[in-house]
């Protein structure tokens, strides 16, 4: 009798096991299904938007070789694509790196966290310097535009959808000494996250690249307001 409760007992017990595993299979399917289908979306709409692009310089040119006021447009709509981060651009600004303090022992702190950097960090880094007059600005190479997300995504922080890990490397192209000051300053945010433990390091160039935004912008729910 003993024998064949224990017999039972084993079966049902394998069955669940089973039944577990099923599901867990079916639902990492389901988000494999879900993530090929996203990639799919994003690289049509990318290959789109490289198409416009390719149609918008034809029409530049011809516009360039008619008249004064075809060449002020195509300067006009040059400019809006940099200010869009449409396009790669340089010049001087200041370059800040950032990274966790890994000569600490967690066990030795109240919290770790603080010696971490997080997605608020960025944020704040960001405002500041375009309040100082950033026109163009990168972190790990992700351009900086009107419609970016910087999210934490359980431990590691996403920008544009795209995951980024330390160390991180923020690029500005700006006044240098304006955008230094605003946050290397005596109780600036930089000098916060180095009291708090976090690893940071600020320097001024005169040659900085920052790449073009690769995503696409949306404007389904708005028009002109002459239109």
């Amino acid at each position: 009798m003993l024998l064949t409760v224990a017999i039972c007992v084993q079966v049902k017990t394998i069955n669940k096991a089973t039944e577990k595993v099923g599901a867990t299979l079916d639902d990492n399917n389901g988000l494999r299904d879900e993530l090929l289908s996203l990639q799919g979306t994003y690289e049509t709409l990318y290959k789109e938007l490289e198409k416009k692009d390719a149609e918008l310089e034809t029409i530049r040119e011809q516009a360039a070789n008619k008249s004064d006021e075809d060449v002020k447009n195509e300067q006009e709509i040059t400019n809006n694509q940099k200010l869009l981060g449409l396009t790669d651009v340089s010049g001087a600004g200041v370059i800040i790196n950032l990274d966790e303090n890994r000569e600490i022992d967690s066990s030795e702190v109240l919290n770790i966290s603080e010696y971490l950097v997080h997605e608020e960090d960025l944020l704040y880094i960001v405002n500041e310097l375009f309040n100082s007059g950033a026109d163009a600005i990168s972190i790990n190479d992700q351009r900086i535009v009107s419609t970016t997300s910087i999210v934490c995504d359980g431990n590691i922080i996403r920008i544009n959808g795209k995951m980024v890990g330390v160390p991180i490397t923020i690029k500005a192209i700006g006044f240098p000494e304006r955008m230094e000051y605003a946050l290397s300053r005596p109780g600036g945010y930089l000098q916060l996250m180095a009291d708090g433990g976090v690893k940071v390091y600020i320097e001024r160039s005169d040659n900085i690249d920052i790449p073009k935004y690769e995503g696409v912008y949306s404007s389904e729910y708005i028009s002109r307001g002459d239109e």
